[in-house]
């Protein structure tokens, strides 16, 4: 396939705006939740402002951490650089739209929770070692209510295809599927764990018996933290772009044109200032659960995603 100079600097575009994009995303949420709890807000930009700090660091590695250690980092980041590409946030005709199958972004997913995983047990400490349990404990929980979810929205389209997803959808008239509404709120559920959120997790507390993604990278300093941190809000910004791609797929470009990626800008960066807001309301209104009902919170959103299926199966084609 002949990739275009206007698909290629398109994909370019998309890439360096998420990495823009993602912190701000996450400075938001944060302004939103301190608005809500009446508190003096942090800075939009803080998350950046972290960020330049921590790559001005020196690098402080655990002693007797192997290779391992040192390259988890690099890759996680690189995995949610990749999903935030070939997720389609402005346009679905960018040279790496063909790659944009919903399976394939799980199991870039979860590559990127093996290594931070494995990395978090690599040093030995009793803190890695908790958080890198309790990381694939929510892994092996959330992946196949995520799966499910992109079954019931794939069986409206008859793909897996993200970019037929959106085509599909974004394309053709306003249809109200209930399916849909099940789906979407287990995918709220999943977003909520995977990306280490209220009530789940909470990114913001340092205590022992309740964090999970912070235990794994208590080791980690410097540039190595940086990314780490950068590619956890990639991640953040990569489940809401496919929860925007899956349920509100509208004023997604079809095209690859610069200017057909610059119309489509404005209605996304609403899209995620809305979702921000969402986002902030819901940790705002929910208490911390405790770990051990993890698994109760994540075993409800695969019986929703379920509950969409055979909704979609038993119902919506018979009608």
């Amino acid at each position: 396939m002949m990739i275009s100079l206007s698909g290629l600097l398109g994909q370019i575009f998309s890439i360096a705006l998420a990495l823009v994009l993602a912190p701000l995303l996450t400075g938001w949420v944060g302004m939103c939740r301190a608005w809500l709890q009446s508190r003096s807000a942090p800075p939009l930009l803080q998350p950046y402002y972290m960020l330049r700090k921590l790559f001005n660091k020196d690098v402080v590695l655990a002693h007797g951490a192997s290779s391992l250690f040192r390259v988890a980092p690099f890759v996680v980041f690189g995995c949610m650089v990749l999903a935030c590409a070939i997720i389609p946030s402005l346009s679905t005709n960018l040279p790496l739209a063909p790659a944009a199958d919903a399976l394939a972004l799980v199991g870039v997913f979860g590559l990127a929770r093996v290594f931070i995983a494995l990395a978090a047990m690599d040093i030995g400490t009793s803190f890695g070692t908790l958080g890198g349990r309790r990381e694939m404990l929510i892994g092996f929980l959330a992946e196949p209510a995520l799966l499910m979810v992109i079954f019931t929205v794939a069986m409206i389209v008859q793909s897996t295809s993200i970019t037929t997803i959106v085509e599909t959808l974004g394309h053709r008239e306003l249809a109200i599927h209930p399916s849909l509404a099940f789906a979407g709120i287990a995918f709220t559920f999943v977003s909520l764990a995977e990306n280490a959120r209220v009530p789940v997790d909470n990114p913001a507390t340092h205590l022992e018996l309740t964090m999970i993604h912070e235990a794994m990278i208590l080791e980690y300093s410097g540039r190595h933290l940086a990314l780490i941190e950068w590619a956890a809000a990639l991640k953040l910004y990569a489940y809401s772009c496919l929860g925007l791609a899956l349920f509100f797929p509208w004023g997604i470009a079809g095209g690859d044109s610069f200017l057909a990626l610059l119309a489509a800008l404005p209605l996304l960066l609403l899209k995620l200032v809305i979702g921000g807001s969402v986002l902030a309301l819901i940790e705002t209104v929910s208490a911390k659960m405790r770990i051990f009902r993890a698994p109760e919170f994540l075993g409800t959103a695969f019986l929703l995603a379920v509950l969409g299926l055979l909704v979609r199966l038993l119902l919506e084609l018979k009608a």
